[in-house]
């Protein structure tokens, strides 16, 4: 018989904190920046100063989706643009979810660990931002 137990490997606090100060650091612009672990759970966030209030749930459903599904949200866009039925449902039946770019999975050992989140500029920057942050790693 086989255990009905699975171990999952996520980022660590130490991590999430390295990743959100890189990205952070990287920021051209007023920002949030969410790190989530791999059950998609909320591991570290920053609010800069000036960065709009609603970013910080936005920046935090960026890390969400891309946990979740294991690729950069930006990516949604086109797969919801080539496949009209589900872009008609995709967003209104899933919380949560982002499609447009600021999201990115943490991938270690072709595993998904933990994803990143920014809101506060163009979705372009917040993608720039993202990547300086998983550049910590």
């Amino acid at each position: 018989m086989t255990t009905p137990l699975r171990q999952i490997t996520t980022v660590t606090s130490a991590a999430a904190r390295a990743i959100v100060d890189a990205a952070v650091a990287a920021a051209g612009q007023p920002s949030v920046v969410a790190v989530v672990d791999a059950a998609g759970q909320l591991s570290a966030l920053t609010r800069m100063d000036g960065a709009p209030v609603q970013a910080i749930q936005i920046a935090q459903d960026k890390a969400y989706t891309a946990a979740g599904f294991g690729m950069p949200t930006a990516q949604w866009h086109e797969v919801l643009r080539e496949d009209a039925p589900l872009g008609l449902g995709a967003g209104p039946a899933i919380d949560r979810f982002v499609a447009f770019g600021g999201g990115l999975p943490i991938v270690v050992d072709g595993q998904v660990v933990g994803a990143i989140g920014v809101s506060g500029g163009h979705w372009s920057d917040d993608v720039k931002i993202a990547e300086a942050g998983l550049a910590a790693l």
